[in-house]
């Protein structure tokens, strides 16, 4: 990526702001687009050292205005803005398809009248909903069980479709549950860590689901690589381990690394509508390692040890007494 001008969506957010880091110490031109706010906030790249090396600019994907701006001289977009919080999605669906379809639209069509070389569009697992078949692979059908996924099964499709129809040389990554430091509680494994670290029992939802979990910088390393690896366009990658931990064993492998024998209880408020919880997710990584010759390169618990390390650091930024959807 070196020289390469690159535009970041979602640059203040978890992901977002690891990506755009490590795109600038690889030597990108690294515009961070970060959603406007009357505070005049980044998100995460508020704490960045990085941040004086990026052109951060502040607007939102719903505007197509903001959008063609932030676009123009780019080579290379990392498509990650969206809103991600499945609990919220049921109650503000309308919100996810505005930001999340309305705004990819609004990029992608922007996309192509820049003429950029490459836009790498985020997905998610949830758009499987639960698995029929595992190892899931990319042809697995996709199921909408919640606003929040059925929005971004809509974003994948607009994807698709301005490939085909526009010539959008998009490729699509398909993230199974990125972890790791800068991750918001209303993520599993922070709200584990952010109880444990604060004592008392640790309140969860429901703890038979199975998730395939990918530490941040390797999922980080995967979109480099589809940025830059020729002849992937209009194709959909999956980035996970293939190794798949139910919630339950999650919060006691968690303990167990904080030294402590966590009591958790099963919370209804966190309980997904029945038909809406997704069972099982883990995923077939094969493309990613013929396409992009990525692998993941730390284990479940070599990333568990180093976002625990970064909670204790940070641990002003949780509030674990609270549920907040």
């Amino acid at each position: 990526m070196q020289g390469t001008k690159v535009l970041v969506t979602g640059a203040g957010g978890f992901i977002g702001s690891h990506l755009a880091e490590r795109l600038l110490q690889e030597g990108a031109e690294v515009r961070a687009f970060v959603h406007y706010n009357a505070l005049g906030t980044g998100g995460w790249l508020d704490h960045s050292p990085l941040r004086s090396g990026m052109d951060v600019v502040a607007g939102d994907l719903c505007d197509r205005d903001s959008v063609r701006a932030a676009l123009q001289d780019v080579e290379v977009v990392f498509h990650l803005g969206a809103l991600i919080a499945i609990p919220y999605s049921y109650r503000a669906p309308q919100s996810y398809v505005r930001t999340n379809i309305e705004g990819s639209l609004n990029l992608f069509q922007a996309a192509v009248e820049a003429g950029v070389k490459r836009v790498v569009h985020t997905s998610t697992s949830e758009v499987y909903g639960s698995a029929r078949q595992v190892p899931i692979r990319e042809d697995h059908p996709l199921q909408g069980q919640s606003p929040y996924s059925a929005s971004k099964i809509g974003a994948d499709k607009m994807a698709e479709a301005c490939h085909a129809a526009f010539g959008l040389p998009v490729v699509t990554l398909r993230p199974f549950n990125t972890f790791g430091p800068r991750q918001s509680a209303r993520a599993v494994i922070p709200t584990i860590i952010s109880q444990g670290l604060a004592g008392g029992a640790v309140h969860l939802g429901n703890l038979t689901p199975t998730r395939d979990l990918t530490f941040v910088a390797d999922t980080v390393g995967a979109y480099l690589q589809a940025g830059a690896v020729p002849g992937i366009e209009g194709r959909t990658v999956h980035l996970g381990t293939g190794r798949e931990i139910s919630i339950g064993d999650l919060a006691a492998l968690i303990g167990k690394l904080l030294g402590k024998d966590l009591q958790v209880t099963s919370d209804e408020r966190r309980l997904r509508p029945g038909p809406s919880e997704v069972d099982r997710l883990v995923s077939d990584n094969t493309l990613a390692r013929e396409l992009l010759g990525w692998t993941p390169a730390l284990s479940l618990e070599e990333g568990l040890e180093r976002t625990i390390a970064w909670m204790r650091d940070h641990a002003h930024h949780f509030r674990p007494g609270d549920y907040t959807v």
